[in-house]
């Protein structure tokens, strides 16, 4: 540590975490931090007592690797537990969306894949939890014509990707991805498959932007060009989608 060039002067101005008016030449201690080798001392208690006192700032414990990953699954907590009893959003009010949106936004802050598209943690197989998306939820349909559970597939090597309905009717889609940049695809769907085998060419306006805006091992968010939120986690990082 170098003192600043008011030692030129011979004079450093009062400290305000000594007490002291600091002077003279530079001597070296055990530490390795060079101080004025004169100190003029205050009187304490009746007596005489020199104060050299070195202020050093630590990171924050929040910048700190430690500190990082506790925050990030604080705030991942936090948004799972907002959106458990959501039914995946199909009963989230207006206000609901608006708190889920803000908790989204906080865990997209801790983002530890700053390049999805680069990283084999896109790949797999992953379970919707919670969406904005209206043609998805299907909210006005009556329950038991919904899906029960729905999966996005993502390869990234072959580009390509799968939509996936279970339960009653097991309809799915696939389609093809181009990147747009380190985080967002362009998607083009292909292919319907109604009731999981009925093929049925998709038309050319199926398409979008998909942007992901977090990746880790076990949770993905993401955001549509329609402005639609979706937050999946890993179901089997192993699937790959049939050629």
């Amino acid at each position: 540590m170098a003192l600043t060039s008011c030692l030129n002067t011979g004079v450093v101005p009062m400290s305000p975490t000594t007490g002291c008016n600091l002077s003279g030449s530079l001597v070296k201690l055990d530490s390795g931090f060079s101080v004025p080798g004169k100190l003029q001392s205050v009187r304490k208690s009746g007596r005489e007592r020199l104060r050299v006192q070195a202020v050093f700032s630590f990171p924050p414990a929040f910048l700190t690797r430690n500190g990082r990953a506790e925050k990030q699954k604080q705030l991942k907590q936090d948004l799972l537990e907002a959106i458990e009893p959501l039914e995946r959003g199909a009963i989230a009010s207006p206000d609901d969306q608006l708190r889920i949106d803000q908790l989204a936004r906080k865990v997209e802050a801790v983002n530890p894949t700053k390049e999805p598209l680069k990283s084999d943690l896109l790949n797999g197989k992953w379970e919707l939890i919670y969406t904005t998306s209206a043609s998805i939820l299907q909210a006005k349909k009556p329950k038991f014509l919904r899906s029960i559970t729905n999966y996005q597939s993502i390869n990234v090597d072959t580009l390509k990707v799968q939509n996936m309905e279970t339960w009653p009717f097991f309809n799915s889609v696939t389609g093809d991805i181009r990147p747009l940049n380190s985080r967002k695809v362009a998607v083009q769907l292909k292919v319907f498959k109604i009731l999981g085998f009925i093929p049925v060419n998709a038309p050319d306006t199926a398409r979008g932007e998909l942007e992901i805006t977090y990746v880790d091992e076990e949770l993905r968010l993401s955001r549509g060009d329609k402005g639609n939120l979706f937050i999946l986690k890993m179901f089997d990082p192993t699937y790959r989608i049939p050629l």
